[in-house]
């Protein structure tokens, strides 16, 4: 992917504010470059150094976690709760309640 595609997608997930999320189909859509969702998965699991990125609040559609059971899950679970994220019996984080689309109601 060309380095303008990482630029957006980390600028795009600074703008989700603690408490949201935002799937990483619509975080890539929202940087042009729709149907690129696994390209985002592949940038924010191989970040540079030093480069800080608020990686939790990306889940999958419908409110999947990355990585289910995984001690990678239970810890992005833990960070989205802290901040008031809520979850579904299933697991699945409420999108409803929770989604972050990147338009200023």
């Amino acid at each position: 992917m060309p380095p303008e595609f990482a630029r957006r997608v980390l600028a795009l997930l600074a703008q989700v504010p603690p408490g949201r999320v935002v799937s990483y189909g619509v975080l890539a859509e929202l940087a042009g470059y729709p149907r690129h969702s696994r390209h985002v998965g592949h940038l924010l699991g191989h970040l540079p150094d030093g480069v800080s990125a608020a990686w939790h609040r990306v889940v999958g559609a419908g409110g999947r976690l990355s990585r289910p059971g995984s001690e990678h899950a239970d810890w992005q679970r833990l960070l989205l709760e802290e901040e008031g994220v809520a979850f579904h019996v299933s697991g699945k984080v409420d999108m409803r309640a929770c989604e972050w689309t990147g338009w200023i109601v």
